[in-house]
């Protein structure tokens, strides 16, 4: 038997869920409007509005899921990676709460939980899987042999895919946040309208930073011809940019599935939402017999759902940390 709280506080979102006994029953997620004023999230305000959040939002879950604070077995919590003051918010309180209630602390990485999710619902990969983890600031491709045994085989050399969305929809003078944006007027586009260059890196090894400047010069020499470039070919540029960035991403997926062996394949992260990639990724499985796993919209950006999956596993086995944890902007994987 086993209740487990869990908080994620790595960003802009505070988020609260409650897992009993391996399923999620609540998943609370409170999202900051503030940054669209800015253009991206300013980390001071984020940890703010977290502290802002929090305690609602802790209600809300334990409403949500029609339990009580007597009735939990243990506090998890992100340490990291992620904006340091946004993690100290809910390392912090989930600190506090376990102290006060005398409750086990589990510490969870933000990107083992992203993986993690894939085992809320059914269908569950099986071991090995390989994971596509796409999200604002990591594009990794990992081994998964158990639920905590974990191998990046491929990660980005700069930027990741998801900041590519983000910085061309700011080039696209989009509003924040632009991903999403991309992603609704790609549907409406011509996806081979334009041509942009596919990095040529090693391995299974990602660079999205000269594909970003590639989009830049385009625009601007583009707009030198014509001014009114960008509204008038808002659709085809973001098809095109996405169906770009879609392709890079499975060439070297697909690739990372032939040298490995593996047919089960899953994506998570923010990007996972993009509709482009789950398309470009479900044509690919028909094509090279793959089974693919994709979490349910809520569970691929931020939320505490995934960070309860993964609490409730190293619940089991008795995987805590005690209270002198802090959080880490950085942490290895």
């Amino acid at each position: 038997m086993s209740v487990i709280l869990a908080i994620e506080s790595s960003c802009d979102e505070t988020s609260v869920a409650i897992c009993n006994n391996g399923k999620i029953t609540a998943n609370v997620i409170a999202n900051q409007t503030i940054h669209q004023n800015y253009g991206g999230v300013i980390p001071e305000l984020a940890s703010r509005v977290h502290q802002q959040n929090i305690v609602p939002v802790i209600q809300q879950a334990l409403s949500d899921a029609k339990v009580s604070k007597k009735e939990l077995n243990a506090v998890a919590f992100t340490q990291g990676p992620g904006l340091l003051g946004s993690l100290l918010v809910g390392v912090s309180f989930a600190k506090s709460f376990a102290l006060a209630l005398d409750l086990p602390l589990i510490s969870v990485n933000h990107m083992h939980a992203h993986i993690l999710a894939h085992f809320i619902d059914d269908p569950k990969p099986s071991f090995p899987f390989i994971c596509l983890t796409v999200s604002g600031g990591h594009t990794q491709i990992v081994v998964v042999r158990s639920h905590f045994d974990m191998e990046i085989v491929g990660e980005t050399l700069d930027d990741a895919a998801g900041e590519a969305f983000d910085k061309t929809a700011k080039i696209l003078n989009l509003p924040y946040p632009g991903g999403p944006l991309i992603d609704k007027y790609a549907a409406l586009g011509n996806p081979l309208a334009y041509k942009f260059g596919e990095p040529q890196i090693k391995d299974l090894n990602y660079s999205f930073s000269g594909f970003k400047t590639s989009i830049l010069y385009f625009i601007r020499n583009q707009e030198k011809e014509n001014p009114n470039f960008i509204s008038e070919n808002l659709n085809d540029i973001c098809a095109s940019v996405q169906h770009s960035i879609v392709y890079i991403l499975l060439n070297k997926l697909k690739k990372a599935a032939k040298q490995y062996g593996i047919k089960d394949i899953a994506i998570a992260g923010g990007v996972s939402a993009n509709s482009g990639l789950r398309a470009g990724l479900t044509a690919m499985a028909e094509e090279l017999n793959w089974k693919v796993f994709i979490p349910a919209f809520q569970y691929c950006t931020d939320n505490a759902g995934m960070i309860a999956i993964a609490g409730y596993y190293k619940y089991l086995n008795k995987d805590f940390v005690q209270q002198d944890v802090a959080p880490l902007s950085r942490m290895e994987f």
